[in-house]
């Protein structure tokens, strides 16, 4: 997968968040875990921006781990969501756990690849 499908990958995801969160009922709970949501999962997609662009190697690897930050914070909300049954379509939240987490095996794996090539 090269740079621009991973970027339309996360942009995808953030358009996938934004879906959810709309969807959700107006409630003290929903709102709070909407708006946590919405932030984090549409944070990759910005910062993947940010990734391509970095300076050097160290600045690379930083920078994708806060995408990673991002995508781990997504996916748990994602769980509470799920398991306190806040959006009426299970289909869609399950769909978005399963994206998140493709995503952060990718992630994961470019770091650990980025931070082997800095070793060497």
């Amino acid at each position: 997968m090269n740079s621009q499908d991973l970027e339309n990958r996360v942009i995808d995801f953030a358009v996938l968040i934004v879906e959810i969160t709309e969807k959700m009922p107006k409630s003290y709970a929903s709102n709070y875990y909407a708006q946590q949501l919405l932030r984090s999962g549409s944070s990759p997609a910005l910062n993947y921006g940010e990734v391509r662009a970095a300076e050097s190697k160290k600045d690379f690897v930083h920078k994708m781990n806060i995408v990673l930050k991002e995508l781990r914070e997504s996916n748990n909300c994602l769980k509470i969501i799920q398991r306190t049954r806040l959006h009426s379509s299970d289909e869609k939240i399950a769909q978005a756990i399963s994206e998140c987490k493709e995503l952060m095996a990718i992630f994961i794996a470019s770091v650990n690849t980025a931070k082997k090539n800095i070793d060497k």
